[in-house]
């Protein structure tokens, strides 16, 4: 291949087992010659043929900014809450006595069932117990659990969908209205209040739900999760550098998004990184670094 040396040959279903003549597997498919690096190529660089590029069936795809978002998938229930709207509807009734004590009494009480000062300012407002909390109606409460690991990404406002086994195939879509600050020590959870919309009314107070949280994450240079290798000790993905050469980078990640990686060092906007093939290459690639591995004869 053009002069290039050849270090050793590799299987090309196990790039764990060498040889250092030429071969074939138990399939009969030929080992892979892998060539010594080309003088001013980088440390780990190797260079692959389009051949072998085709047995590897290596893919590519660029690295760039994106609008990333993280989907949270957890259950919930339609709210049936009589202690709520009981206490709902004593709140509402000391309103009108003027008392102040009563009124703070009334408002501890609801913050401990999940209710936050926006909510507690509406029910003032509007002056009557939410019946939703006991009766279906065009809008519902539902109880959402959120996890600990979660509850820094779940806000107000963030948009949330159901689906119910009642209605395989339907969605039902609203958004967060509160996230409880008590978490489980039990369940190591917090409950989320969600307002979701009740077309026919079709959700029942206590039916179950199959819950997602769409999180807006922002706009970020973001690498393909399929890139990326974890060893435990490096996170790693293979760049292609054009003309059949390929080079193993440690890059450090940011926060997982739904199909991708945030880029936080390793990598610049327009970098091309393998998505398919590329433990091969980076087993080859470390391969070639160590002097080829154990050799079989």
């Amino acid at each position: 291949m053009g002069g290039k040396q050849v270090l050793f040959y590799r299987n090309p279903m196990k790039p764990e087992i060498t040889s250092a003549v030429p071969m074939k597997d138990e399939m009969g498919m030929d080992y892979v010659p892998v060539y010594k690096k080309e003088v001013g190529a980088q440390a780990g660089e190797i260079s692959i043929s389009p051949e072998e590029q085709k047995l590897i069936g290596a893919k590519t795809e660029q690295v760039s900014r994106r609008h990333l978002y993280k989907e949270i998938r957890t259950v919930g229930t339609v709210a049936y809450d009589p202690e709520l709207y009981v206490a709902q509807e004593e709140y509402v009734g000391t309103l009108g006595l003027g008392d102040e004590d009563l009124i703070a009494a009334g408002q501890r009480r609801l913050r401990g069932l999940g209710l936050n000062e926006e909510q507690i300012a509406r029910l003032q407002k509007e002056g009557k117990a939410q019946e939703n909390l006991i009766l279906p109606e065009d809008k519902t409460w539902v109880y959402i659990t959120i996890y600990e690991n979660e509850t820094g990404l779940v806000k107000a406002d963030t948009p949330v969908e159901i689906d119910t086994v009642a209605f395989p195939g339907e969605t039902f879509t609203g958004k967060i209205a509160a996230v409880s600050p008590v978490l489980d020590p039990m369940t190591r959870s917090a409950k989320a209040r969600a307002e979701i919309e009740n077309p026919g009314q079709k959700l029942k107070p206590g039916m179950y739900a199959n819950v997602t949280i769409k999180v807006a994450l922002g706009n970020s240079l973001a690498v393909a999760d399929e890139a990326v290798i974890n060893t435990g000790k490096r996170t790693i993905v293979v760049m292609a550098k054009g003309n059949g050469q390929y080079l193993s980078r440690d890059v450090r990640l940011g926060r997982k998004a739904e199909g991708f990686y945030e880029v936080l060092g390793g990598l610049r906007e327009g970098d091309r990184v393998v998505t398919t093939g590329n433990f091969l290459i980076d087993s080859e690639s470390r391969l070639k670094s160590t002097g080829g591995g154990e050799h079989q004869h």
